[in-house]
């Protein structure tokens, strides 16, 4: 920063120094004639969600009858103060926004004084100020327009914030660039993994023999292995499942009704959704409607080879319906059972591709993660101006 400044000086201006400040409304539902074919965008917080941090257009619009005043110029910031504090935006194109959104516009006078990207940067900071210093009374976190004027924003000189904002859009850019290419990588992956998992398991009506699913598994039902109590907590040993996407709901220190999965891998199967996993480590159920599943003839059925064909299945709840799945829809479905040796064959094929797809999976958030810290840092570190004086 100081080889950046060269002894330049830096001011500190208040928010009210430097922007005019209006607060959103919501025109109206009950007049038609406000919302249909407008085109002044109208911005909420699932803006920023869906679209990011720069935008030049909204989800919703209104109509020019809906209009109370002028609407708030191009290159405005706005940021969240009310419920969700402190998300901010860029807004490139003149708008409105809804009455939980503060607009900020520069005034003239500062119009060639600051860049309004230099100051885009600045809000993350000024964001988290806003969230800590919120009246939070009542649980729904509120920031008034006098307090936010109160906020100090350094304005050092007009090159410096150019090449301050130059440098942050390159790592912003780079970070979007790696976190794209990461997400193309795992999209190949998947992509690559359903190919070679419908190849392997999808045979003709004569090259294989064919059973049914409840003559190839047994299932156990999950009443011995219920977690009594649902405190859980990271210091306890043994996890506590579901079929779902959550998987791991938490974890216990029950040390009775343990289904030993490490010496006996087993499908866990909701009954309901129809939602499976895969499990070889010990653990005990939530549900009752999860079922154990297991090779009838370990001899002859590779329980993981079943697994793994129980997800080619793309339709496989019969109708939406609220009935349990295993018995009604699953025990009488044809499994394909190619040669014992075969279905060792394809579960290692399978087995590969699926560690390469969740190594990625597991990787991709840890290594956005990282590049975001990275980048918080830098930005932090370009924006530590001399405080003022007290």
């Amino acid at each position: 920063m100081k080889k950046l400044l060269k002894n330049s000086a830096v001011e500190w201006k208040t928010v009210a120094d430097i922007f005019t400040l209006k607060n959103g409304y919501t025109p109206s539902k009950a007049k038609e004639e406000y919302w249909e074919d407008g085109n002044i965008p109208w911005f909420r917080m699932e803006d920023i969600r869906e679209n990011g941090r720069i935008l030049t257009d909204s989800i919703q619009h209104i109509s020019a009858s809906a209009v109370k005043g002028k609407l708030i110029p191009a290159n405005s910031l706005l940021m969240s103060t009310t419920a969700t504090l402190g998300e901010h935006a860029l807004i490139l194109v003149p708008y409105l926004t809804n009455q939980q959104i503060t607009s900020f516009s520069l005034k003239e006078s500062y119009l060639n004084r600051v860049s309004i990207k230099f100051l885009f940067y600045c809000f993350y900071d000024f964001g988290k100020w806003c969230a800590n210093n919120a009246n939070k009374n009542g649980g729904l976190g509120i920031i008034g327009i006098n307090k936010l004027k109160q906020y100090l924003i350094p304005i050092p000189p007009l090159h410096v914030q150019t090449e301050i904002v130059r440098i942050l859009d390159k790592f912003t850019a780079l970070t979007a660039e790696l976190t794209a290419e990461l997400t193309a990588e795992l999209a190949t992956r998947k992509k690559q993994y359903n190919y070679y998992l419908d190849k392997l398991l999808t045979f003709k009506e004569d090259e294989v023999q064919w059973k049914t699913l409840g003559d190839v598994v047994n299932y156990e039902q999950p009443t011995k292995y219920l977690v009594k109590s649902t405190s859980y907590s990271d210091e306890f040993k043994t996890p506590v499942l579901t079929a779902g996407k959550t998987f791991i709901l938490g974890f216990t220190d029950e040390i009775d009704g343990i289904y030993k999965a490490s010496e006996t891998p087993v499908i866990i199967f909701d009954d309901f959704t129809t939602a499976n996993k895969w499990v070889d480590f010990n653990f005990k159920a939530k549900s009752s409607a999860m079922k154990m599943i297991t090779s009838s003839d370990k001899s002859k059925y590779l329980l993981k080879y079943v697994y793994y064909w129980l997800n080619t299945l793309s339709d496989i709840k019969a109708n939406n319906d609220h009935k349990r799945q295993w018995i009604s829809n699953f025990a009488n479905k044809k499994v394909p059972i190619p040669p014992f040796k075969e279905q060792v064959r394809i579960v290692q094929i399978l087995d590969k591709l699926d560690a390469l797809t969740n190594s990625i999976t597991e990787g991709l958030p840890r290594e956005i993660a990282l590049r975001q810290k990275q980048y918080e840092y830098y930005r932090n570190l370009l924006l530590d101006f001399p405080k003022v004086q007290e």
